[in-house]
């Protein structure tokens, strides 16, 4: 898995940094020369768009997506444990259900053949992010489950806003 840590950190980094270049390089085109680059918006979505759907997977393997779990820190580790397996099931069952539609239009998308607007690209392959990126969010949804049905852990793993502002507050880095 060391690997796909990598992959998806790198997938975010370079989505990002190309964004950022492309968008200033637009700027700069734009304001300095009263020109620019008629696709640099489109391209700038699609890099925008992996950055997000593989952003989703390292959200959840990272813990940095926002988790409201003030309800749920109160029960017992046991009832704690059964509930995360229960919402991590109903996570797996949205995911599954984003996959299925999004293959199906990804699939039509291939069929009909649309290009997109500004780009020489078939759409259907920008739009693979969507099954793609969910699929990756399986595979780490399901590493959580495994870690609460073997006992390694008792809840989900996630960001707490709450508690990162109070140690920032009180000078501890998160």
């Amino acid at each position: 898995m060391k690997i796909l840590d990598r992959i998806e950190e790198l997938i975010v980094i370079v989505m990002l940094a190309l964004m950022t270049l492309l968008t200033f390089l637009q700027v700069v085109m734009r304001y300095g020369f009263n020109s620019g680059f008629p696709w640099a918006l489109e391209l700038s979505t699609v890099f925008f768009a992996a950055m997000i759907f593989v952003g989703i997977s390292y959200g959840v393997r990272t813990g940095a997506h926002i988790g409201v779990d003030a309800l749920v820190k109160r029960f017992p580790p046991g009832l704690r444990r059964a509930i995360s397996i229960v919402v991590v099931l109903l996570c797996l069952l949205y995911a599954g259900l984003v996959i299925y539609g999004s293959w199906v239009y990804v699939s039509k998308m291939k069929l009909i053949g649309i290009e997109m607007e500004d780009l020489p690209i078939p759409i259907w392959i920008v739009r693979s992010i969507l099954p793609i990126g969910y699929l990756l969010l399986v595979l780490r949804l399901g590493q959580v489950l495994w870690a609460l049905i073997t006992g390694r852990s008792d809840r989900l793993h996630l960001g707490n806003e709450a508690d990162d502002a109070l140690r920032l507050k009180s000078g501890d880095a998160p």
